[in-house]
């Protein structure tokens, strides 16, 4: 009997889901599975209860949703009852970096790294009667309590799976590159993916922008951690190739087709911002508005996360981008381990430059994700003369952002990890 994939499809795993079932359909042995998505334990617990087949089901998401998450375990399996054939597997960033602490939560198993291959050989191992720990890319507990980890998985080109569920339409942006060459210290993504860029080629990015045109989708957006990186396997800027690929999905699209670039979930580094590359984003995108990272107004706090750019290539960026015709919004990080108020005040006197030349300031607290070097070091409290003039400048609509509640996610990410059990 083919083995069935229920994949729990909320808060911050939908695309990562969408991802490992769409690599599903890749394979000829698993490409008919079936697959259901489901937002809530209860649709969980009726969709396992379908048949009789044995199920994968599928859980993804970040460090910050992890409790929510593992409440929302505990209660679907209360409503499954003792249904056997069910392994609960959980992947993404927080699995990958905490499987000792997500197996501890209720998981059966844990994914690491890269789960489209994984994905494939469990529904593979279920169908065929096979014992899932087999599956390289695994992490499960043994009968004695230890962790036993399976090898890592098969890595393929970018390309090699879709980007989504095409059965289901499951649309999300398209993942353009995988990893990232820059591995700055409070991101996880270099450590879950490697630092090194891996990038989908033009054809398939056409051919998935065909497939949503003729579905009836009318706009593509991009996910990468650095947009104008596409086609560089290094810090220059390979502008023809961005230049290609922005040329391809135009032509792609129709009259009233509408393509994002360099705004979420795509943003752009500041050192990459110039008069060529914002003309050919002029002539290609929707987006008006366009996110660079600048991350702090302290040349030593730049330099302690691992940037690789100075304060002036902010301003430049931002200079340049407004002068193109674009609203630059700045990703600016407050909170980080071992910034003093100085710091912090240097990062707010740069929000006031940056505003003052046409920017707007995306505003954010430090989180210690696990993963990344950063992951054991306590935040810094942001100064209450800085939380201030955050209020101010939300007043004037000149910032936004969700900096409240990661001050707040950042002390349940401290309390986890008094909490992480034993490897």
């Amino acid at each position: 009997m083919t083995a069935r994939v229920v994949a729990y499809a909320v808060r911050s795993g939908i695309v990562g889901l969408n991802v490992v079932t769409g690599a599903l359909t890749a394979d000829p042995a698993t490409a008919a599975a079936p697959v259901a998505f489901v937002r809530n334990p209860d649709e969980l617990a009726r969709a396992v209860a379908a048949d009789a087949a044995p199920v994968v089901v599928a859980w993804s998401f970040y460090s910050t949703d992890f409790v929510r998450m593992r409440d929302d375990l505990a209660r679907a399996r209360r409503a499954i009852g003792d249904r056997p054939g069910v392994v609960h597997v959980a992947g993404g960033v927080h699995a990958t970096a905490e499987p000792a602490a997500t197996l501890g939560a209720g998981w059966d198993l844990a994914a690491i790294g890269e789960g489209e291959a994984t994905m494939i050989a469990l529904v593979r191992a279920l169908t065929a009667g096979a014992d899932p720990r087999a599956v390289p890319g695994l992490a499960y507990r043994d009968g004695a309590g230890a962790l036993i980890t399976t090898g890592a998985a098969q890595r393929e080109p970018l390309g090699a799976y879709p980007p989504w569920y095409p059965p289901l339409h499951r649309w999300n942006p398209i993942e353009l590159t995988r990893g990232c060459i820059y591995a700055c210290s409070f991101c996880q993504t270099p450590f879950m993916f490697k630092a090194r860029f891996r990038h989908r080629p033009i054809d398939d990015v056409r051919r998935w922008v065909r497939e949503l045109v003729a579905a009836g989708g009318r706009y593509v957006r991009f996910l990468t951690p650095t947009a104008l990186s596409y086609g560089s396997d290094g810090p220059d800027v390979d502008l023809a190739a961005v230049t290609a690929l922005l040329a391809t999905v135009r032509a792609e699209l129709p009259a009233d087709g509408k393509l994002y670039f360099g705004s979420f979930p795509s943003e752009l580094r500041p050192e990459h911002v110039t008069a060529e590359a914002m003309a050919v984003l002029a002539r290609y995108v929707d987006n008006r508005h366009v996110v660079l990272g600048g991350q702090s107004g302290s040349a030593r706090m730049l330099a302690a996360m691992r940037r690789g750019h100075d304060v002036a290539a902010v301003e430049r960026a931002v200079a340049i981008a407004v002068a193109a015709g674009f609203v630059p919004d700045v990703d600016l990080l407050l909170g980080l381990p071992g910034e003093a108020e100085d710091d912090q005040r240097a990062t707010m006197a740069l929000a006031d430059r940056l505003v003052a030349a046409g920017a707007r300031i995306h505003s954010h607290a430090f989180m210690p994700l696990p993963g990344t070097p950063l992951k054991d070091a306590a935040p810094a409290p942001i100064a209450p003369a800085v939380a201030a003039a955050l209020t101010r400048l939300e007043g004037r609509a000149e910032t936004y952002g969700q900096w409240r509640a990661q001050t707040g996610a950042a002390a349940e990410l401290v309390e986890l990890r008094r909490q992480r059990p034993r490897q």
